[in-house]
């Protein structure tokens, strides 16, 4: 008679379990406040939930709202790294756009399931299961995290608790560095202009300087600033004024290099600042603004045609001079030389010879309605 094998099935220890949990909660509390560095943040979370888990796959992907995608932002496969998924289409698609979460077996045979947008799907065997939760904060979805091929079996209602909990701490995590970037955004933006403020400036010449110094590369800076100007409040008010103001950065930023930067240096003054170019490319771009402003008519959606001139000094690192403080002076020097003889042209630093603006606009007609 042969021997009956009874099979014992060992259950984890509830207390065990529980104890792991509260552990895995507190380290990933600690990641959270420890850091604000984004990256380091969802990554640590992502590992405790990974050991937690453990999935053959894993993904997180932040949500790009202003183009409403999902952006692959870490995971287990760096291939898929900057991809986009748009909201609404596959399964973490569907779990962007209904902020719900999908718990799938056989995902495949789900009309969600899109083979290209899943982690699992890129040399390794196909999705057997798929868990997706939305990342949630303030009533907002900020991403999706997908977990493939989990023990499903060992995935109780506790463990999606857990789960859940994570993702919400992954969550506030990007919440928090989306409301740091604005903050830091904000304190070196101009507010009238959107251009960057004088304190960026300094800080982002100063890198230049140090660039030069160690490369051997020039560094240009154009001195801009709007003749008569004054006249512009005196006449329209200074709600158009500040509109003129941003006008007028809105024409230099969309002439200047990608590599250049404008900055408000306070008033009517405008700073540009050009890396890797010397004093002839940099007086050629000077010219080149000035003149776009003298053919722009401003202000016309409020029913207005102002016409604008400017005054433009041109200084160029190391010639120029080889300190953050030399190269402003030099620059604003050749400014204040056109602006006190004949306005409206282009001075270089040095012995740069002054150039006229391509043509002169007659001071009565300068601010024609």
């Amino acid at each position: 008679m042969q021997a009956t094998v009874t099979k014992h099935i060992q259950f984890p220890d509830p207390h065990q379990q529980q104890h792991r949990e509260l552990q895995v909660l507190h380290e990933v509390a600690r990641t959270l406040t420890s850091s604000l560095d984004l990256d380091q943040v969802l990554r640590g979370i992502l590992q405790q939930m990974s050991q937690a888990f453990l999935p053959e796959n894993w993904s997180l992907l932040t949500l790009d709202e202003e183009t409403q995608q999902l952006v692959y932002a870490a995971g287990a496969e760096e291939t898929l790294e900057h991809k986009r998924i748009p909201v609404g289409e596959g399964i973490v698609g569907w779990v962007a756009q209904h902020g719900e979460p999908l718990i799938l077996n056989n995902p495949q045979q789900d009309a969600r399931y899109l083979a290209d947008a899943n982690a699992a799907d890129n040399g390794k065997r196909p999705a057997e299961s798929v868990v997706c939760l939305p990342l949630r904060a303030r009533g907002r979805t900020q991403g999706v995290i997908q977990l493939v091929n989990c023990k499903m079996e060992e995935l109780r209602p506790q463990q999606v608790f857990l789960l859940q909990a994570l993702c919400d701490y992954a969550a506030i995590a990007i919440q928090n560095a989306r409301v740091l970037e604005q903050v830091q955004r904000l304190t070196i933006t101009d507010d009238c202009t959107g251009l960057h403020n004088t304190r960026h400036m300094y800080a982002m010449l100063e890198s230049a300087l140090e660039r030069c110094a160690k490369k051997h590369q020039p560094v240009g800076l154009i001195f801009l600033d709007l003749d008569h100007f004054k006249e512009v409040n005196d006449t329209h008010g200074h709600l158009h004024g500040s509109k003129l103001l941003a006008e007028v950065a809105t024409l230099i930023r969309n002439n200047i290099g990608p590599l250049c930067s404008a900055f408000r240096y306070g008033g009517d003054e405008f700073v540009i600042l050009l890396p890797n170019l010397g004093k002839e490319s940099c007086m050629n771009t000077a010219r080149l603004l000035l003149e776009m402003l003298q053919e722009k008519e401003f202000l016309q959606e409020a029913g207005l045609r102002v016409r604008l001139s400017a005054s433009i000094g041109v200084a160029c690192a190391p010639e120029d001079g080889q300190t953050l403080h030399a190269v402003i002076r030099a620059a604003d020097s050749a400014m204040y030389a056109v602006k006190n003889s004949t306005r409206n042209g282009v001075q270089g630093a040095g012995n740069a010879p002054a150039t006229k603006g391509l043509h002169t606009i007659p001071a009565r007609s300068r601010h024609e309605i």
